[in-house]
């Protein structure tokens, strides 16, 4: 049985942060790690103290990991260490203590802001409670080195309750005034959960009947495993929750029944169509993740170009008086300072642009939206219309606007197309986030596009009458909107919109594609450096491809099947970072290695989660490999003289990225689904089993006809039954040996 922990972190925002720049300010970014090793980097925000991130990151972790730690950071060359040298600056290096061990990074020269991106491996005694300890010292070669600062962050943290809320930046050596002031604070939210996961065939009777509840009519459908879901869970669960749903009604080609059946709920328990799908219920939920499982190629379609454009003009934008800053506007006049008029109108006629722009490429979108994503909102505006018909049902304050245009237009630009304009950054439409001033400019952008998105029913209302230049244009864009929708719902609905099954790893749809530097095992005479080169990377279920570029028919492939380890490569080995190793054995069973360089960290975590994960079934995987590289006639990690030495680092299965992207693992996400249902055994039990019998009154005071409330009775049943059957399950496989499968009933 597989063991998988899952660690949710979400990086909200810094609060006083100490300035590290000679403007007074700082550009910091957030780096995450685990064991010390990085796994995820935040974009930097720029000019500012208190920083917005909204970052989050699903990080699947090792067994036996020890460690979070997070580190924020200035991006730039001025500041980050304490200047030790005459010269102003310091020669640092970090110390590592954990457990009775300890290592050391190299000594980076002359700087202020090192930056090493090493991994430090470390193994504590089991049960060990000792904090990871990280010093930093100045090395001096005449001399005592000199004490820099420490962080200590205790194993236990994590375990007795997960960290959530404003965390003070203690300095990095004991009284404060080393550190010159106050570091700050940082807000996080972090969640850790454990998960056995059962062989393959032990979830299938759950399996079933989820997929047997999305056709069962969902007003008298209280007992199945889709209405117990519903009422336990809550808060962040019931968005993890709606996200694995959708992935494993996905992967079984049946999203579309799924968001139909919690979309008929929804409407039938809603009297006041001006509520529907306001709060973040299950059914909204789900129809959010689902947009961004399916659609997230689709958005960056409609929106990268302008919101690129945005980013590159840089322009001054203002329309509220309070917040207009004339001396910034300056450039828009050539006769001094601008008056509030001249700001106004200059900022009107940007926006104006920009909403052309973004309007005309939603409008002239319907053939570039997933089939998927038309047919669900088809079937979604069909179930709005049938119960709020418009001649009984018209929403305030606008008569003659139909709910059902609303209910669509709620999910793709209120969900969907603002949130993205917002924080293109949360979107992977810009690898940074924005400025303060092009921040500005997105946030009255995304308030245009709601009030588009809302057709226009709330214009004029509220504090924000300084938007009422924009409001013509708006209201001219909601006819253009409503005739979008009329077409983007005009769709054949015969096939389920979870479109075609997906599997773990599908064989022959590329999971991941992009550019990386290639190197193969040492060549003889040739520079570390230069030996990597440029390709075009393919990444599917049976193959790993490479080309000089996108187009390029000349590819050169490597089997999946024959991956054996996928693991980082330390930046001593090639003086680079971020690169990583693809290990694979020939059919005559010798080994050989791929070096790929990535970018950054997150892009290298998300090569590491998707090979990773294409590989999982292989056999006779490596226990053990080299992180450095055979160079000058040994191995740079452990000085081994002999190319086939054993390796020196055991391998990993685990610390991957997970995002959006990532390929489905109907085991790991059933899994999820039964831990919640737990949560609501009793309370089913209760309502349908155990005291019912006794109550002759039961049909009378619920209302439920006898012929329902026994096909109720019997699918509470039916579920307790195979909730029992999975516990019996995860208590057999207890005593296995950690990340063992036992063997199990095969998947029918």
């Amino acid at each position: 049985m597989a063991k998988s922990s899952s660690l949710n972190i979400r990086v909200v925002e810094g609060r006083a942060l100490p300035a590290k720049d000679v403007s007074g300010s700082s550009d910091p970014y957030c780096l995450v790690k685990v064991d010390d090793e990085v796994v995820a980097r935040t974009a930097t925000i720029w000019r500012s103290l208190s920083p917005f991130w909204g970052e989050e990151y699903t990080v699947h972790l090792p067994l036996d990991f020890h460690h979070l730690a997070l580190y924020v950071l200035d991006e730039d060359t001025v500041g980050d260490l304490a200047p030790r040298d005459i010269s102003g600056t310091s020669d640092p290096f970090a110390r590592v203590f954990w457990g009775g061990q300890s290592a050391e990074t190299s000594t980076i020269k002359k700087t202020r802001f090192p930056h090493w991106n090493e991994v430090l491996e470390l193994w504590a005694t089991p049960g060990a409670q000792s904090p990871l300890r990280v010093e930093l010292w100045d090395w001096d070669m005449v001399g005592k080195n000199d004490f820099l600062g420490m962080v200590e962050f205790p194993p236990q943290t994590l375990q007795q309750k997960p960290p959530s809320g404003w965390f003070r930046l203690l300095p990095l050596s004991r009284p404060e005034e080393d550190s010159g002031g106050s570091l700050g604070a940082l807000r996080l939210k972090v969640r850790l959960s454990e998960d056995r996961v059962l062989p393959p065939g032990r979830y299938q009777p759950l399996r079933a009947l989820l997929l047997d509840a999305v056709r069962a009519p969902a007003e008298e459908d209280t007992a199945s495993p889709l209405a117990v879901l519903e009422e336990v869970a809550s808060g962040d669960c019931r968005r993890d929750l709606a996200t694995t749903l959708v992935k494993l009604f996905l992967g079984q080609g049946l999203a579309g029944p799924l968001l139909g059946y919690l979309t008929r709920r929804e409407v039938a328990r809603t009297t006041d169509p001006n509520t529907l799908f306001r709060s973040n219920s299950l059914a909204s939920k789900s129809m959010e993740q689902f947009m961004k499982l399916v659609g997230m190629r689709y958005l960056h379609e409609v929106l990268k170009p302008v919101v690129s454009r945005i980013f590159e003009e840089k322009k001054y934008v203002e329309l509220d008086p309070c917040k207009m800053d004339l001396g910034r506007a300056r450039r828009i006049s050539f006769k001094g300072a601008p008056s509030e008029d001249q700001v106004r109108e200059s900022s009107l006629g940007l926006l104006t642009g920009y909403l052309g722009a973004i309007v005309d490429a939603i409008v002239g979108s319907v053939g570039c939206c997933p089939p998927a994503m038309r047919r669900a909102f088809k079937q979604l505006r069909l179930c709005v219309a049938e119960r709020f018909p418009q001649a009984e049902h018209q929403v305030r304050p606008a008569p003659g606007q139909d709910v059902k245009y609303l209910a669509v237009s709620g999910f793709l630009f209120l969900r969907f197309f603002a949130p993205a304009i917002l924080t293109p950054k949360l979107f992977d439409l810009r690898d940074q986030h924005a400025d303060p001033q092009t921040s500005r400019s997105l946030l009255l952008l995304a308030k245009a596009v709601q009030s588009i998105g809302n057709l226009g029913q709330q214009l004029g209302q509220g504090k924000e009458l300084w938007m009422a230049p924009l409001h013509p244009f708006l209201l001219q864009s909601v006819s253009r909107v409503r005739a979008f929708l009329d077409q983007l719902v005009d769709v054949d609905g015969d096939e389920e919109a979870g479109g075609p099954a997906r599997a773990l790893v599908p064989p022959s749809v590329t999971l991941r594609e992009g550019y990386l530097q290639k190197r193969k095992e040492e060549p003889a005479g040739l520079a570390t450096r230069f030996a990597f080169k440029k390709r075009y990377f393919w990444l599917s279920g049976e193959h790993l491809a490479c080309a000089k570029g996108p187009e390029g028919q000349e590819r050169s492939s490597i089997p999946v099947s024959h991956i054996r380890a996928v693991e980082r490569v330390d930046e001593g080995a090639f003086q680079l970072p971020h690169v990583m190793q693809v290990v694979t054995q020939d059919g005559a069973g010798a080994l050989h290695t791929t070096y790929l360089q990535c970018k950054n960290v997150n892009e290298l975590n998300q090569w590491l989660s998707a090979l990773r994960k294409a590989s999982a079934p292989n056999q006779d995987k490596l226990a053990a490999c080299h992180p450095g590289a055979f160079r000058g006639g040994r191995w740079t990690c452990c000085l081994q003289a002999e190319r086939p030495a054993a390796g020196c680092s055991r391998t990993h299965s685990a610390i991957t990225l997970g995002d959006w992207s990532d390929p489905l693992d109907p085991d790991a996400e059933t899994q999820m689904v039964y831990r919640q249902l737990l949560l609501g055994r009793d309370q089913l039990r209760m309502k349908f089993l155990e005291d019912s019998s006794l109550d002759p009154d039961l049909e009378e005071d619920t209302g439920t006809c006898p012929e329902v409330l026994a096909r109720q009775r019997a699918a509470a049943a039916r579920l307790l039954e195979v909730l029992e059957d999975l516990d019996r399950a995860h208590e057999e496989f207890q005593g296995q040996g950690q990340g063992k499968v036992a063997p199990g009933p095969p998947a029918p």
